[in-house]
């Protein structure tokens, strides 16, 4: 609201902050699908590549790529992973997870390539409280990266760590403890 010169009121603002998700509010039905997509350009693949120490000439040699079966460089693999795994945080695991504890299955059916754009979704496969970590759950997380054209270009399976309603830490934020009323 504001006053008759325009002025905001000085009432406080409730805050709102983003998150992911709280064991309790992860829903075996949902397909949650993250976005915006990400185009992967060149210099992502060639930085990610080399800063990785990875020499592969599949990644970085365009005229040793251009005589190989796909006919031009891949955009390296670990990148796409990375990307499929990162694109998720915001919309799940911002703030709530205590620790990823392990990656199975993880499959690239299809490479990425310089200029295309990968989409990512995850649907929540198992979940349980943890035996042996009060205020803490486990969820796996089954997350599938698709190109511009809707093909599958990578798969992982996620085994992770995530905080309870009301059991996360205060980091002194704001952050999801306060968001979550904790």
């Amino acid at each position: 609201m504001t006053d008759d010169n325009g002025k905001a009121d000085e009432a406080p603002l409730t805050p709102i902050v983003q998150r992911g998700l709280f064991f309790e509010e992860f829903d075996l039905s949902a397909r949650y699908m993250h976005r915006p997509g990400r185009t992967i350009t060149e210099a992502d693949n060639v930085l990610f590549t080399t800063m990785t120490m990875n020499p592969q000439s599949l990644h970085l040699d365009a005229a040793f790529a251009a005589g190989q079966p796909f006919g031009q460089r891949l955009v390296n693999s670990m990148l796409t992973l990375s990307t499929l795994v990162g694109a998720s945080v915001a919309q799940l695991t911002q703030g709530t997870l205590v620790a990823n504890l392990g990656f199975g299955a993880i499959a690239f059916p299809l490479p990425l390539f310089h200029g295309d754009t990968l989409y990512s979704e995850t649907v929540v496969s198992a979940k349980r409280l943890s035996a042996s970590r009060p205020g803490q759950g486990i969820v796996t997380l089954e997350h599938t990266g698709r190109n511009q054209h809707g093909e599958i270009v990578a798969t992982a399976s996620r085994t992770t760590l995530v905080w309870c309603i009301g059991s996360a830490p205060e980091d002194g934020t704001g952050g999801a403890a306060a968001a979550a009323g904790a």
